[in-house]
């Protein structure tokens, strides 16, 4: 019997669909377990589901390459799921225009402080060069971060780690501050969950309405536009000894 599950196995792993389907089924098993649980932030699906496909790979011995040659179809839309965002921007487009000096200003700071407190934090505690260049693009989406990281002489996998770390940390704190602020406009909260969680927080805020998040894809946009352009300039200002 065990031969017969281990060769059934090895066939169904040559087909590139086993791991496009494992990886649908995971993050729909992640989903209703999040809501199962209460839907609490700290449990978010997309972390859920990379546990169950974690734990899968290593219980099957399957290497990262092999479920990424199945699953690739998943990176591959995550192109058009981001230009999709631009859709519930049209729809908000006199709103953004109308608040689009405060806008820019509230993107340019929280851009600022998201990749100087962190450079900060991690220079007080002794990391390297490397370590401090990975960890500067930390807030924005993981294809820009991980290219900026690169682009910079960082790390783009501790890179890809570590924004997983920030959307995760951002899903988690943002609704206890939002209500400890007060924030009642969905559209600032939204702005300020993109602008800090990235995509995570963007998939939390749209959660929340439509508004929250059209402005959550803004502020993810807008974090990644000024990261890939500003930081490469701003790094010599920013406390790395080489």
């Amino acid at each position: 019997m065990a031969d017969e599950i281990t060769s059934i196995w090895v066939y169904l792993a040559t087909s590139p669909l086993l791991w496009l389907t494992m990886t649908l089924a995971a993050f729909a098993l992640g989903s209703w377990l999040n809501h199962l649980l209460g839907g609490s932030p700290a449990l978010h699906p997309v972390l859920l589901s990379m546990g169950l496909l974690i734990a899968v790979l290593l219980l099957t011995g399957t290497d990262y390459d092999t479920y990424f040659e199945g699953a690739q179809f998943v990176h591959f839309m995550l192109g058009p799921a981001t230009v999709a965002l631009a859709i519930p921007l049209y729809d908000h487009r006199e709103q953004i225009l109308a608040w689009l000096g405060p806008l820019l200003v509230a993107g340019l700071a929280g851009t600022a402080v998201a990749a100087l407190s962190a450079v900060v934090v991690g220079a007080l505690l002794g990391a390297g060069p490397a370590t401090l260049l990975s960890m500067a693009p930390k807030s924005v989406t993981s294809p820009i971060a991980m290219g900026v990281a690169e682009k910079l002489g960082g790390l783009p996998s501790l890179t890809a780690a570590l924004v997983l770390m920030t959307g995760s940390l951002g899903c988690v704190m943002a609704p206890p501050l939002i209500r400890l602020l007060r924030i009642r406009d969905d559209a600032v909260k939204g702005f300020a969950m993109g602008l800090t969680a990235h995509g995570l927080g963007t998939a939390q805020a749209f959660s929340i309405s439509a508004t929250a998040g059209a402005f959550a894809g803004l502020g993810l946009s807008l974090a990644g536009l000024l990261t890939a352009f500003l930081l490469p300039l701003l790094v010599g200002f920013l406390p790395i000894q080489p």
